[in-house]
């Protein structure tokens, strides 16, 4: 098993030198890589609970964000270059990118210069977007409707951007002639492109299959949702002659090592999955692995727990924990 660090971009204050810290000492601990997270507003209406949706679309969450719209928090995007510059081993994403932000040409170079730039190490992680306030923000409303197609549209042209000279394309969200676009991403064939959402089976290994897509995040997944999932694609995924096993399945999980026990019914999203003692997380991360998550993506609480908790719980957890899950 894989250990990632979510930074924790998006909350209500955050500065740079807790980013410094947190992304330097993942980098010592030889963890797998360091993600950020795609937020573009905080809606006001959010601190009144009142948005269209539920966080996430989940039924489990209110309908407000975790932070407030005054909040001092950093776009994920732009620090992907700082980490890049600032990392020699770590590999970088943003989980997830919402596509229809932006231009999929525009995205599937500036993907290829951050490649170049980190000496590629950069995973690339795609979605819809779920909240039609930041759809508005971003000056795109017309597409929130349409989002999973301009997901479908950026992986091709990422895909054909990334892999040759010259490209055209001509579709729903986007329609360019022939046009080179600078440096080739440094991994080849290209950065592995993770997927998210979209949990149809069906629709999902399809997609896989078709794309070659390299994993698939989830967000706060229970083990038991775990198990569900994987194998409901790995079935879809045999009868396409592919492996379920070449998936990297991995899940943003709020993580905080505590003093006590701690209730860990499992109540799905709302769960304190990998919040609990050393010996509550030591046990669920065993369940994990035979779950079969390869990466769990740790995800500092937004509020009540300082960078400086994180830092020593991410010690125990490299120093003290994973050695008693591997050695399971």
């Amino acid at each position: 098993m894989k250990l990632a660090l979510y930074l924790p971009t998006y909350r209500n204050h955050v500065t740079v030198q807790e980013l410094e810290d947190l992304t330097d000492l993942a980098e010592e601990l030889d963890f797998d890589s360091v993600w950020t997270l795609d937020r573009l507003v905080t809606p006001e209406a959010s601190d009144r609970g009142e948005l269209q949706y539920s966080f996430g679309m989940m039924k489990e969450f209110p309908t407000q964000l975790p932070v407030e719209a005054r909040g001092k928090w950093f776009q994920g995007w732009p620090i992907l270059p700082w980490l890049a510059a600032r990392t020699e081993k770590l590999r970088i994403g943003m989980s997830i990118t919402n596509t229809p932000f932006r231009g999929p040409a525009l995205f599937a170079a500036e993907c290829a210069t951050i490649d170049q730039l980190s000496g590629g190490r950069l995973n690339v992680g795609i979605g819809s977007g779920w909240m039609p306030e930041e759809f508005a923000a971003a000056s795109v409303p017309e597409r929130f409707a349409r989002r999973h197609s301009h997901v479908r549209e950026t992986i091709e042209i990422c895909k054909g951007v990334w892999t040759n000279e010259l490209f055209e394309y001509h579709g729903e969200h986007a329609d360019f002639e022939p046009c080179g676009f600078g440096h080739k991403p440094v991994q080849d064939p290209h950065p592995p492109i993770y997927f998210s959402g979209l949990r149809d089976p069906k629709r999902s290994a399809n997609r896989v299959a078709k794309y070659g897509l390299h994993g698939w995040i989830g967000i706060q997944d229970t083990p038991r949702e775990l198990t569900e999932w994987r194998t409901a694609i790995a079935r879809e995924l045999e009868e396409l002659g592919k492996s379920i096993d070449d998936l990297d399945m991995c899940s943003m999980i709020w993580f905080t090592i505590t003093d006590e026990d701690v209730d860990q019914t499992d109540n799905g999203k709302v769960s304190n999955i990998l919040v609990g003692s050393e010996r509550q997380i030591t046990d669920m991360l065993k369940r994990y692995q035979e779950a079969g998550l390869t990466m769990p993506l740790l995800w500092p609480p937004f509020a009540d727990v300082p960078v400086s908790k994180t830092l020593d719980d991410m010690k125990r957890l490299k120093n003290d924990i994973m050695p008693k899950v591997e050695a399971s």
